[in-house]
């Protein structure tokens, strides 16, 4: 069965990200896409499910970070709001070196992530069921992370709020926006990033291979120890965004 998925459109992206694949980790991509669509079809995962813009609008798009950070000089990673496990497990399969949290609030999602962590028998990586307000404040996690990405959609001052009390000094941010973000919500996060500790490093901007379909990466750097007060309680980040 395998022999009649088409790849090369997928390999050349690939080469043309510097990403490098053995046949051991495309068979990981393809049991991801598996799983992916067979759980899908009892609990709602993602509404993409055709093969190709599976390839594209999420495996692609999650290994597009290269775009924006050296994934070599990266050993520890949090990604919040994980979901179906995008872009994190997508990371962990090409580079299997990242210590790789997973987050999100609905438990059901965390099963399936377990599933694939057993199902592509991957090591150092983790899915937790809970609120970025809520592990966000807890020693064990808080400002213990070199990388926290996110491909949730949310107001940058939000997800700053969810993201950066999870990153160390030195360490980034880096926020996966759909299409290209609006200058007003840059000028409106302004603040919030300020006060949780973060600074503007770099945009970068670019379209997913063969499409039309426009990507943002934001990426903060932390320069400062986050606030105790900060992530607020659970909800108000959303409800209340700093500002």
């Amino acid at each position: 069965m395998r022999d009649t998925y088409a790849l090369t459109s997928f390999q050349k992206e690939l080469v043309e990200l510097e990403i490098h694949l053995t046949e051991e980790q495309i068979g990981q991509f393809l049991t991801y896409y598996e799983l992916l669509t067979e759980w899908n079809s009892f609990m709602n995962l993602t509404a993409i499910i055709d093969f190709k813009e599976v390839l594209t609008k999420h495996f692609l798009d999650s290994l597009s970070i290269v775009n924006a950070q050296k994934m070599k000089k990266v050993r520890s990673l949090l990604d919040v709001g994980t979901g179906a496990g995008f872009p994190g497990i997508a990371l962990k399969i090409a580079f299997p070196w990242l210590e790789i949290t997973l987050l999100d609030s609905l438990n059901k999602r965390v099963t399936f992530l377990n599933k694939v962590i057993q199902s592509l028998k991957l090591e150092g990586i983790r899915a937790l069921h809970g609120r970025a307000e809520d592990y966000g404040q807890q020693p064990e996690y808080r400002e213990k992370f070199e990388l926290c990405v996110s491909r949730a959609v949310a107001h940058l001052s939000s997800l700053s709020e969810y993201c950066l009390p999870f990153v160390k000094l030195g360490g980034k941010f880096i926020s996966y926006k759909s299409g290209k973000i609006k200058i007003e919500e840059l000028v409106q996060a302004k603040k919030a990033v300020y006060l949780l500790g973060g600074n503007y490093e770099k945009l970068i901007c670019f379209s997913l291979p063969n499409t039309n379909d426009e990507r943002t990466f934001v990426v903060l750097i932390k320069q400062r120890f986050t606030p105790k007060k900060y992530p607020r309680k659970a909800g108000i980040p959303t409800k209340k965004p700093l500002s």
